[in-house]
């Protein structure tokens, strides 16, 4: 399989270095994120259903709302990505993840569905980034005025969602 070595600083924001820390410095992200799926399924699985609607505290988000944080987030850094890899120098803006969080219904959706469009995303991603070439992957633009590589941008999307897996086991891991 393809590596991609981990970014520079210059190619991102710097409060994402804490996402891209939680990659293995192996080369393989590509690889991490076709097989971090099932390392998120399972631990979905493994909590009552009960439980994935409801937050663990005042003013968090519940499991499936995080499900759906991670795939928005996965589509928007792709996006940016593929106008970074074409050579559009356009700054792109920002999101707000709150209002996005607020807006998506994600716990009035069944967890089939949540899972079957992370799955088609997950997919779509793979095959975005497995269609760059070497050129394309160390290309910086720009994204809520802070640069960003491709290959940053990849990381930022494997990493963001170890974070939120993290963050899952430990506030919904030890509930009963």
């Amino acid at each position: 399989m393809r590596t991609i070595a981990k970014p520079q600083p210059g190619e991102y924001a710097p409060y994402t270095l804490d996402y891209m820390k939680l990659v293995a410095d192996d080369g393989l992200v590509l690889q991490h994120l076709e097989t971090s799926l099932s390392a998120v399924e399972t631990v979905i699985n493994e909590i009552p259903a009960a439980w994935l609607t409801k937050p663990c505290a005042e003013n968090e988000w519940t499991v499936q709302e995080i499900l759906v944080h991670i795939m928005d987030t996965e589509r928007i850094f792709g996006y940016r990505a593929l106008r970074v890899a074409r050579a559009d120098l356009t700054e792109l803006a920002g999101f707000d993840q709150d209002t996005f969080v607020a807006s998506s219904g994600a716990n009035q959706r069944s967890l089939a569905s949540i899972w079957a469009e992370y799955t088609s995303i997950r997919a779509a991603t793979l095959s975005l980034f497995n269609s760059f070439d070497d050129e394309a992957y160390v290309r910086v633009g720009a994204a809520n005025k802070n640069p960003l590589s491709v290959r940053a941008a990849l990381y930022i999307i494997a990493g963001h969602e170890l974070h939120h897996l993290k963050s899952i086991r430990e506030n919904y891991g030890g509930r009963s």
